[in-house]
């Protein structure tokens, strides 16, 4: 009985962070895309959807705005909107 809590335990080790999380030249999976109304459609119709592999290019020297390339394009967001983007760290 507890291997089999050990190994859910397992599947759920899978580190999810906010985009802005992420270090320069670091990937991600996108899991889910928050905010509400105009801005998530808005990050939706540049690529930010679920399943797309997003990674940091660099980021400005005060933080904000962070580019990322994703889909074979690079794209600048506020901190503020990267922090509605929650990815799954690939190594």
């Amino acid at each position: 009985m507890n291997d089999t809590y050990d190994v859910e335990q397992k599947k759920t080790s899978i580190k999810q962070v906010p985009l802005t999380k992420l270090q320069t030249q670091q990937r991600g999976i996108v899991v889910r895309v928050g905010g509400k109304g105009q801005i998530r459609q808005r990050m939706m119709d540049m690529g930010m959807v679920p399943g797309s592999e997003v990674e940091v290019v660099r980021v400005a020297p005060l933080g904000d705005p962070i580019e990322f390339c994703v889909k074979g394009y690079n794209l600048s967001l506020r901190k503020s909107e990267a922090q509605e983007i929650i990815v799954e760290v690939t190594e």
